[in-house]
């Protein structure tokens, strides 16, 4: 299957508008359950994922936190743009 113009344009958008979000924000909190399930499917040592089924038991649950490095941002906004650029030298649809 080949991008056409317009679909160039539509993932360079995205992908821009996650490069801004990864720069603006600086860390994301899981849920319970993504903390769950990330726990129950990485190759984390069997206490740890133990640990967080009983804390889940107990009601108070340590939520994963993420921090992406700040070169993701970056990276995803400069191939957004280039993704954006590409999609405005080739030729529409119909031309």
């Amino acid at each position: 299957m080949e991008l056409n113009r317009n679909q160039y344009f539509f993932l360079g958008i995205v992908i821009l508008l996650l490069g801004l979000q990864f720069r603006v924000v600086s860390s994301y909190i899981l849920t319970d359950e993504a903390t769950q399930f990330l726990a129950e499917r990485s190759n984390a040592s069997s206490t740890h994922s133990t640990m967080v089924t009983f804390a889940s038991d107990l009601g108070s649950t340590s939520h994963k936190v993420i921090r992406p490095p700040d070169w993701l941002g970056w990276c995803l906004i400069s191939v957004g743009s280039v993704l954006i650029l590409h999609s405005l030298a080739i030729r529409g649809p119909g031309s």
